[in-house]
């Protein structure tokens, strides 16, 4: 029998397959041999032991794509959901999630909760941060259920992993986005400004006909990525146009004369955060021990 991952806890995974429900299966030992883990999100061939529920994951079909935090499968898009306030938006740490995204090739939409709690001019500055970072930017609030219907539109017929830092309202905007599973909400430590960790595992929670959505713990950082520090420019969609027109074939565009991805920052073409950000990941990565 076919079926996919949806849940998975202390070694056991939660199967559904089409016609016989959720099956609570484990992973053959074989998966720990060949060091594969399943993830949430696979589609599995299982084995059924018992008549109440019980079975075997004999394998794992081929993966259109998977990530590692949080560790799902299979994924068309994600939300990546920061805060406008409270906790303020850590933009490194948000274009440590779009890198991590377009890396495995996943469109990406952006969603600033809380956009109840500020001013215009609070959305049009982050507004200006991400026009051309290649995703689409909604504002929201969760608590006055504003933005709610735009977001269920773009889930359509979608599996959509959500991400992003503990206490930005994940899993209130995934309480008001369907009804089948009601997520724990944290609050805000109010010492140290950061959520509490309500998302323990990853979630998958069906929506309607072929539209999932999966919840995952967040995270406050991200560690280095997978990458030569020369690879850091493809994942700055607002670099594409200029790049090429740099005086210096293989510029690093941090320090070299003559680079026009500079140049654009300074006439306001590339944004000063977004490169300010590229240049402390690109230090990072040349930073990195090599093993």
């Amino acid at each position: 029998m076919q079926g996919r991952i949806i849940r998975g806890i202390g070694g056991f995974y939660y199967v559904y397959v089409s016609g016989k429900g959720i099956l609570e299966c484990k992973a053959k030992g074989v998966f720990r041999k060949n060091k594969l883990k399943p993830l949430v999100g696979d589609f599995v061939e299982v084995s059924l032991l018992s008549e109440e529920g019980k079975g075997n994951i004999d394998q794992v079909l081929e993966r259109k794509n998977e990530l590692i935090r949080p560790a799902v499968a299979n994924i068309d898009q994600a939300l990546v959901i920061f805060s406008m306030t409270g906790p303020e938006p850590n933009l490194n740490l948000l274009d440590r999630f779009l890198i991590m995204m377009r890396q495995k090739e996943i469109p990406g939409i952006l969603v600033f909760n809380k956009c109840d709690l500020v001013g215009e001019e609070q959305r049009e500055r982050l507004r200006s941060v991400y026009e051309k970072s290649g995703c689409k930017i909604l504002f929201v609030s969760a608590k006055k259920q504003q933005g709610i219907r735009e977001i269920k539109e773009l889930l359509e017929k979608k599996t959509t992993t959500v991400a992003g830092p503990s206490g930005v309202g994940k899993s209130s905007l995934i309480n008001l986005l369907q009804s089948s599973v009601n997520m724990e909400t944290g609050s805000i430590s109010e010492k140290i400004q950061r959520g509490k960790h309500t998302t323990r595992h990853a979630e998958f929670i069906f929506m309607g006909e072929d539209t999932y959505i999966l919840d995952t713990p967040g995270f406050s950082s991200l560690a280095v990525f997978d990458m030569e520090k020369e690879e850091l420019e493809q994942y700055y969609p607002e670099f594409e146009e200029y790049k090429e027109n740099c005086r210096f074939h293989g510029c690093s565009h941090t320090h070299e004369p003559g680079c026009r991805i500079k140049e654009a920052v300074e006439e306001g073409n590339i944004n000063k955060e977004r490169y300010y950000n590229y240049l402390l990941i690109y230090e990072e990565l040349k930073n990195k021990k090599k093993y």
